[in-house]
């Protein structure tokens, strides 16, 4: 899904919010396959091609801030970033887990978080297989539990509230992280925070346009939307799970 996001799409600059490389995960068992090394070629290619790529390590690829400062094939390695819009708006870009207490105080659960957090994608990969059998599009397990757990919701918009703070008090007009795996855009008392999102459940990217304004790229519901209209043009029959949804929008209307 990200390799064929970073192929289809072009930027003056590039900012990797971490956890790009799961160090956590390569200790317990090395996993590398090709579409890996497609993946860091790709950014390579970008940051030759002209594009400013700047890696922001996260705390699963804290090892690399052994390397703050330095470049790797033109790709900069940098704590935090500034960013500033077109249209002048100044944004703090970091990774955020320096404002997650868990990770800062207690790192022994925040692994054994990342062992559930492994084992929920894992059942993730079994649920959408049989989705697709019944003709149903992807779904993030882990998206569905965040917003019904009310713990979950409760740690996310304070720790939304935390990075926007932060912002505040380093002057800027907003905030661009990752680490919580959950993506949004919104005013916080007139901060703007915006969190891209991730490649292992929501498949999502912020970008800004032109004018200076930021939106997020949902690629997964980006790719289904393509395969609909494909399918229509092709006069091939849609998923039973989609003619099922339009049916209930028809009665209810």
């Amino acid at each position: 899904m990200l390799l064929d996001f970073l192929r289809q799409h072009d930027a003056d600059t590039i900012f990797l919010v971490g956890d790009i490389v799961d160090t956590w995960q390569l200790r317990r068992g090395w996993f590398w396959p090709q579409t890996h090394n497609d993946v860091v070629q790709e950014l390579l290619s970008k940051a030759q091609s002209g594009a400013r790529v700047i890696y922001i390590p996260g705390n699963h690829d804290e090892g690399l801030r052994s390397y703050l400062g330095t470049h790797f094939g033109g790709i900069e390695v940098k704590k935090s970033a500034e960013h500033v819009a077109a249209d002048g708006r100044r944004l703090l870009v970091t990774h955020g887990d320096q404002f997650d207490a868990i990770v800062v105080h207690a790192k022994w659960l925040a692994h054994l978080g990342d062992r559930a957090y492994d084992f929920a994608l894992w059942l993730n990969i079994w649920v959408n297989r049989f989705r697709r059998i019944w003709g149903g599009s992807y779904w993030s397990l882990a998206n569905w539990a965040k917003g019904r757990v009310k713990s979950a919701v409760n740690f996310i918009g304070e720790y939304e509230k935390v990075l926007a703070g932060e912002a505040r008090r380093g002057r800027f007009d907003g905030v661009v992280c990752g680490h919580i795996h959950r993506a949004n855009i919104r005013d916080i008392d007139g901060i703007r925070y915006v969190n891209c999102g991730d490649w292992t459940e929501s498949c999502t990217a912020a970008a800004e346009r032109e004018d200076g304004s930021l939106f997020l790229i949902d690629w997964a519901a980006a790719k289904r939307r393509r395969r609909m209209i494909e399918d229509l043009r092709a006069g091939r029959p849609l998923p039973e799970a989609l003619r099922a949804r339009r049916k209930r929008k028809k009665e209810l209307a």
